[in-house]
């Protein structure tokens, strides 16, 4: 027994050292068998046995940048999807007068009113230019229909803080008579004319017409103007040879009224003769420049979808008439006899800049201030 504890005694340190060996063998097994399963110290292994190390990881990354960067390209400007249509949609505020210069934007008035529009399009229909003018001045409307000479006005108010988009209404002045005295522009001699818009754009169309016809306004004629078109109207019922002055829709109205008034002469045909095809621009679409930079998608949308309105307009002249009445501006039977005489239509690019230039030019000539003092510089004009 002493011989066997000695014997152990003695073996003990080889027995330690088989130990430790053992143990140094066993754990440099089980590392092995991990860097196997786990190529390199970077690299981890998911649920489905795909190896992701720091190489994926930067390749997430690097997709992700160029995600980024493309995300911050589209936030210049509107974002729009894959199929065209726009991703959001803008708030726009659009406003437009009573009138054959807002006839045209009924069609995309009823798109808005059953969400089928591209943006969310808020329309307004005012009574009065100023009303329209303090929006644009203020921020407050995005784009309007307004006369041409006005977006010229407040293209200079603002130091070129509006921009003309396209021209949406040619001539709707018309000269009338309860007579048959009058076939040309050169039998107004002698007359007495009655009218509206003194000090506007139908005074300044009225007086270049005359003088372009060697007919001096203040000597050879009697222009009376009247503030209310309904006066007009009261004059021509009073006469059997009364000559005046209206636009559409009021001269059908009063046609409508009255079964002895005739048109006479259509005064856009005249302008035209006059200048090589341009007729006289009665109405516009402007754009309020701080919109139009922020959102130049937007407003090519809605040119777009205002264009088409317009063309519906035009070739649906009965169900457009309805339309009309709908959204306030006149009333359908009146609607429907009128649209053929409105001169609605839709012009943009540089046919709209030769156009609107024209007759800017006239106007100034007759007057500075009809047009703000001073003709639009170029950057007035929003070609795309």
């Amino acid at each position: 027994m002493k011989n066997f504890k000695s014997d152990m005694i003695k073996r003990l340190p080889v027995i330690i050292s088989v130990i430790v060996i053992a143990a140094m063998v066993f754990t440099g097994c089980r590392k092995d068998a991990n860097e196997e399963t786990v190529p390199n110290q970077n690299g981890t292994q998911n649920e489905a046995g795909d190896i992701t190390g720091n190489n994926g990881e930067n390749e997430k990354q690097d997709g992700a940048a160029e995600s980024s960067g493309g995300n911050e390209e589209a936030k210049t400007g509107d974002n729009v999807s894959e199929n065209g249509e726009p991703a959001e949609k803008i708030d726009i505020n659009i406003a437009a007068l009573k009138g054959p210069t807002g006839i045209g934007m009924v069609k995309l008035m009823q798109d808005a009113a059953n969400g089928d529009a591209l943006h969310n399009y808020n329309f307004t229909i005012a009574g009065e230019a100023d009303e329209i003018s303090t929006g644009l001045i203020k921020g407050e409307i995005d784009i309007a229909a307004v006369p041409c000479n006005l977006a010229s006005v407040l293209y200079n108010k603002t130091q070129g803080k509006i921009k003309l988009a396209a021209v949406n209404t040619l001539g709707v002045l018309y000269i009338v008579e309860t007579g048959n005295s009058i076939e040309s522009v050169e039998d107004l001699k002698g007359k007495t004319i009655y009218s509206t818009g003194y000090g506007t754009t139908p005074q300044y169309t009225l007086n270049y017409l005359l003088n372009s016809h060697g007919i001096d306004p203040e000597k050879d004629v009697n222009i009376e103007y009247k503030t209310e078109a309904t006066e007009v109207a009261a004059l021509l019922s009073e006469s059997d040879d009364a000559v005046a002055m209206l636009p559409q829709p009021y001269v059908t109205t009063v046609m409508m009224n009255n079964d002895k008034v005739r048109i006479a002469i259509n005064i856009d045909e005249e302008w035209k003769a006059l200048n090589d095809g341009n007729g006289v621009v009665t109405g516009v679409l402007v754009i309020n420049k701080d919109f139009l930079d922020n959102h130049p998608q937007a407003v090519e949308d809605f040119l777009s979808e205002y264009q088409a309105s317009t063309n519906y307009v035009n070739e649906n002249v009965d169900e457009a008439a309805e339309l009309v009445e709908t959204f306030g501006l006149f009333k359908a039977a009146v609607a429907k006899k009128a649209i053929p005489y409105c001169n609605i239509t839709f012009v943009s690019g540089s046919d709209m800049k030769e156009m609107a230039e024209t007759y800017l030019n006239i106007l100034y000539e007759q007057n500075p201030n009809s047009v703000g003092g001073a003709l639009p510089a170029d950057d007035f004009y929003y070609i795309p």
